[in-house]
């Protein structure tokens, strides 16, 4: 990196969009400080590329280093987990969030740059070609699209001359390095969890971790302050032939199990109220939001995208499956 690279601030830059994206802006010769909060993400990042800053989006006074002549903040951190007490996803996604935008305002950052989600719109029923004009759910199918929701919505207000918050929403993050979603495919299917409610045959929207990375660059460069855009890998796919094929890189046969869709969304309503009334620890084996996210249409148009940023989604689903097959497991 030359001593006149852009700075730029990624907080969640250990995980795997964050990963993806600190090393997708050094190749593109920016200097990358990452947010970390252990010595394992120090090791992680350091091999990237990036500088480690140790810290805390839930400790505001932790961010400043890190935020210091920043041209741009990519804010990827958040609580991914579909199920837990909403306090928990209040603390680490929406005043996380909160935190970041106020230091970085501070620090007089001019841009920034927020990961969102298809999942704001999750209130129990099918996305269906949505666009970013999509209103809120009056009722959130769970605590992370609450807690998304939220924290989109903070940020968005937080936009003012001189400080432009862009908002980012992709679709089902997959691909290289995943260390999150097909892991936890494979275990089910692996241990005969796996079962296709309504028989998997509507439509999804996906999104490679490379476009993600692709449409986040785009809009930090010429996304305009106070706007959304959703980001996808074009054309939506049939679900269970994506996550057949997705399975497939990694040696794995989802199977045939078929059940109702009601038996979805019963066996949520029942798992969760068992998890709550029990004080269960863990995740219940169905919850309403992976219900909402996966086992119905979701599909989402990234056309604003395309005609405002110059987003072309440039990794295809067959060349994303072609790269995981190749990759190490």
């Amino acid at each position: 990196m030359s001593d006149g690279a852009q700075r730029v601030f990624v907080t969640g830059g250990s995980g795997f969009l964050g990963s993806a994206l600190v090393r997708r802006l050094i190749s593109s010769g920016a200097s990358v400080a990452a947010l970390s909060r252990s010595e394992a993400s120090d090791v992680k990042l350091r091999a990237l590329g990036a500088e480690p800053v140790r810290g805390d989006v839930r400790a505001p006074d932790t961010l400043r280093r890190g935020l210091e002549g920043a041209a741009v903040v990519y804010h990827a951190a958040a609580r991914t987990q579909l199920w837990g007490p909403f306090y928990e996803f209040r603390r680490d996604t929406i005043e996380g969030t909160e935190h970041v935008l106020a230091a970085a305002a501070e620090a007089g950052v001019p841009r920034f740059v927020h990961v969102s989600t298809e999942a704001v719109l999750a209130g129990g029923k099918p996305i269906v070609d949505a666009d970013e004009t999509w209103p809120y759910p009056p009722t959130f199918a769970g605590a992370y699209p609450r807690s998304k929701a939220l924290a989109e919505q903070r940020a968005l207000a937080a936009n003012r001359p001189g400080f432009d918050v862009v908002v980012i929403r992709p679709r089902f993050i997959w691909g290289r390095g995943d260390t999150v979603l097909l892991p936890h495919l494979t275990a089910a299917m692996e241990s005969g969890r796996w079962i296709w409610f309504g028989g998997g045959r509507y439509r999804t929207s996906t999104c490679n971790v490379a476009n993600v990375c692709e449409g986040a660059l785009l809009a930090a460069e010429r996304g305009r302050g106070g706007e959304i855009y959703f980001l996808t890998d074009g054309e939506p796919v049939v679900f269970r032939d994506f996550i057949t094929a997705l399975a497939a890189t990694r040696g794995v046969d989802p199977g045939k199990r078929v059940a109702a869709m009601w038996l979805a969304s019963g066996g949520a309503a029942a798992y969760e109220t068992l998890w709550t009334v029990a004080r269960l620890s863990g995740e219940p084996p169905l919850t309403r939001t992976a219900v909402n996210l996966f086992f119905g249409e979701v599909t989402v148009r990234d056309a604003k995208a395309r005609r405002e940023l110059g987003y072309a989604g440039q990794v295809s689903v067959a060349e994303g499956l072609a790269e995981l097959k190749t990759a190490p497991s």
